[in-house]
């Protein structure tokens, strides 16, 4: 059933769309040394973005204490919210038909992965 779900995702959710946004900011953020933390957040962002579907965000076992925790609010400052803030209002538009809900619980673990990245991992579920 994932499957089906990935395949509707691409072609009427945006889910390639998404993937290439993500995967090309990525790709720039990680062009310097600063950035790349942040782009490989954006890159794990890129996949689950593109297939979310049989996924699920959790927290890591070994998170990385208080450098995961600056890293997420250096984060949330530059950009999380907004990014997060987008998923949220799109998981809202495909909420409104009962056709759009299962894409709306897909925003909305875009929304959880995007708001706060570090210490969190994209697993099968």
């Amino acid at each position: 059933m994932s499957t089906v779900g990935n395949i509707l995702w691409i072609i009427f959710g945006g889910g390639l769309i998404l993937f290439l946004e993500y995967f090309i900011g990525g790709l720039l953020l990680c062009l310097t040394i600063i950035g790349i933390p942040f782009g490989m957040q954006c890159i794990k962002l890129s996949f689950l973005a593109l297939l979310p579907f049989g996924k699920e965000v959790q927290h890591t076992q070994h998170a990385g204490g208080c450098i995961s925790l600056l890293m997420n609010i250096f984060w949330i400052v530059v950009g999380g919210i907004w990014v997060a803030a987008t998923h949220l209002v799109f998981a809202l538009v495909c909420a409104i038909t009962i056709i759009g809900i299962p894409f709306a619980l897909q925003h909305m673990k875009l929304v959880s992965l995007s708001f706060a990245p570090f210490g969190k991992e994209v697993r099968e579920a």
